[in-house]
């Protein structure tokens, strides 16, 4: 969990210091993000094929395909990220042509361009960070995380600013110190895994040449259909930054403030998911399906209790949390309207996020990708259109889409698990 935290609190740290800056380049900031976290998200999707892969050959014992999986694993996400950065580099143009202020736009670009080139790194830390999670080692990655985000608050207030003899260069400072962050935890996290003593037996998956394509096609079968999960919800909360833009920057940046701090929650209750996926694959290698099914719902209890707190400290914070990124009454106004439905929507969101985890771990990945296709484009996001542009509803209309599309998706995911594993048994 703290180590899923600590890849978004790269983002509320750029904020915060960018929200100092003023209403445009805080929503320039959250222009950029809802293009970039979708394609990040995505990435660390196609990487989630590693976890299950290896904790299913943990529990059986099977070091060989350990090594092959985290061989094959590493030259799928590092086309993946390179694939990624090369989709922003030829289509950044097209934030030009989504009737967003102009302003925003052109702070947003190069803005864009500079951490989209942090997702190469990112994905080499993600290949060694899966691979050791899948064998239940996870305190590294969270130690690793911690510290390359200290390097970028660090870097965030002398670029951001120009403190100690750094230039000032306002929100590009934010990117150039995501970027540097990032670099060290790739290089970090796999000296970790190619020195560490208990990991030396499975050196073979750094070697270059003779890829089986039977690995290939297995890996891709469940990161593929994952990262299009992940890129199902976060493009719907990127088509509503979108359609918040067109009510102006402060709606804007409001947005950006409330999905800001939605992230912190969703990405720790997201580390519960790994922990499912973890937990399910190993139990599943071992065709153990009762501790299967207790070790998933003791997730799922836990999930529960965790997203409640969070929706009590969002609600009665409202005003507070704000307050941190900008000064400005208005957005402050707009962004504790958000927060509400934001409070509303957390168990929803727990209980999606570590059902996905939940089922990867069976390896199923299909059919929960039809699931969040039809929760948040079938029905969130026209919803969340109709009740803004339509009802007058504004910004917290599209809100509350977003809600409707995640408890949807919370039921039927968190149904089939059940379903699913009744079946094994």
């Amino acid at each position: 969990m703290l180590s899923q935290l600590g890849h978004v609190l790269v983002g509320v740290a750029d904020n915060i210091m960018v929200g100092r800056l003023g209403a445009v380049p805080l929503a320039a900031s959250s222009l950029a993000n809802a293009v970039f976290f979708l394609l990040l998200t995505f990435g660390i999707g196609v990487s989630y094929a590693i976890t299950p892969l290896v904790a299913a050959a943990d529990g059986a014992e099977d070091h060989s395909t350990i090594a092959g999986v985290l061989k094959h694993g590493l030259l799928i996400n590092m086309i993946t990220g390179l694939v990624l950065f090369a989709i922003v580099l030829l289509g950044g143009n097209v934030l030009h042509h989504m009737n967003q202020p102009e302003d925003v736009v052109a702070l947003a670009i190069p803005y864009l361009s500079v951490i989209t080139f942090s997702i190469i790194p990112f994905m080499l830390f993600q290949t060694f960070r899966q691979f050791s999670e899948g064998l239940s080692m996870t305190k590294q990655a969270m130690y690793i995380t911690i510290s390359a985000n200290i390097i970028n608050v660090v870097l965030n207030y002398g670029l951001i600013y120009g403190k100690w003899g750094l230039p000032a260069l306002g929100l590009m400072g934010a990117g150039w110190a995501t970027l540097i962050s990032r670099v060290v935890m790739g290089m970090m996290m796999l000296g970790f895994v190619y020195y560490y003593p208990k990991l030396r037996q499975y050196r073979s998956g750094f070697e270059f040449g003779k890829y089986k394509m039977s690995y290939v096609k297995k890996m891709l079968a469940i990161g593929v259909p994952a990262a299009f999960q992940f890129a199902f919800e976060v493009s719907a909360f990127a088509g509503a930054a979108i359609m918040i833009g067109w009510f102006g920057a402060n709606s804007l940046a409001a947005h950006q403030i409330a999905i800001n701090l939605v992230s912190i929650s969703y990405m720790m209750a997201s580390g519960l998911s790994a922990a499912a996926t973890v937990r399910v694959g190993n139990q599943l290698g071992r065709k153990d399906i009762i501790t299967l099914r207790r070790a998933a719902f003791t997730i799922f209890t836990m999930v529960l209790i965790f997203m409640f707190v969070c929706g009590l400290i969002f609600y009665f914070g409202r005003y507070f949390f704000p307050s941190f990124y900008i000064d400005d009454v208005e957005v402050i106004q707009l962004s504790a309207s958000l927060i509400v439905v934001a409070a509303i929507f957390q168990l929803s969101d727990g209980v999606q996020v570590v059902s996905l985890g939940a089922l990867r771990g069976l390896k199923d990945v299909k059919i929960p990708t039809v699931y969040t296709f039809f929760a948040y484009w079938i029905l969130g996001l026209p919803i969340g259109y109709w009740l803004g542009f339509h009802a007058d509803y504004g910004a917290v209309g599209i809100w509350i889409g977003l809600l409707i599309g995640l408890s949807v998706a919370a039921f039927m995911l968190s149904l089939r698990f059940n379903r699913l594993t009744k079946r094994l048994l």
